[in-house]
């Protein structure tokens, strides 16, 4: 994803949108981020009103703090490493679980520039956990760290205004 498609305006956007269907629908939300290092939170309270939904978030940057303030499997973080799926959606049912909030994004990845042994610079994988289950999916930035942050939040936001919608994602 380039810098300009998940630039600032962009993502005032989307948290604009799934505030206002947030709100429409009743739901709290809550985060769990990584590698966003509170990017999704500050986005979502940069909304005039999100205090009506949006209930707080978890910097879980450390495994241990993965481990033991979202409740992530330590054999999930060694059998999948930390930027996993399978650790995106650990971090978004632990956050929906510890704040009780109807839904959780999660977000983990490798912002850069440097970090990155098996898996390249940029991934990120994002959740949302939800009452019906928790989904995922795979984002790749490819710019420098800032830029790659930005692409982490724009994919946590599009997969939660998805799911809003109704879309199968």
């Amino acid at each position: 994803m380039d810098a300009d498609v998940a630039g600032p305006a962009t993502i005032m956007c989307l948290a604009t949108e799934v505030g206002v269907l947030l709100r429409e629908k009743g739901l709290t939300l809550a985060v769990a981020e990584s590698c966003t290092g509170g990017a999704i939170g500050d986005a979502i309270t940069n909304i005039p009103g999100s205090s009506a939904y949006f209930l707080g978030g978890i910097i879980a940057y450390a495994n241990r703090v993965k481990e033991r303030l979202l409740g992530v499997p330590r054999e999930t973080l060694e059998a999948h490493g930390a930027v996993s799926p399978e650790v995106a959606v650990a971090m978004a049912e632990g956050a929906r679980r510890a704040l009780s909030a109807n839904l959780a994004l999660a977000a983990t990845g490798i912002a850069g520039p440097g970090g990155a042994t098996t898996k390249p610079v940029g991934l990120v994988y994002v959740a949302l956990a939800a009452p019906g289950g928790a989904r995922w999916q795979e984002a790749m930035g490819e710019g420098g760290r800032l830029a790659n942050k930005r692409a982490a939040v724009t994919a946590a936001l599009q997969l939660l205004h998805a799911y809003l919608l109704g879309a199968e994602g």
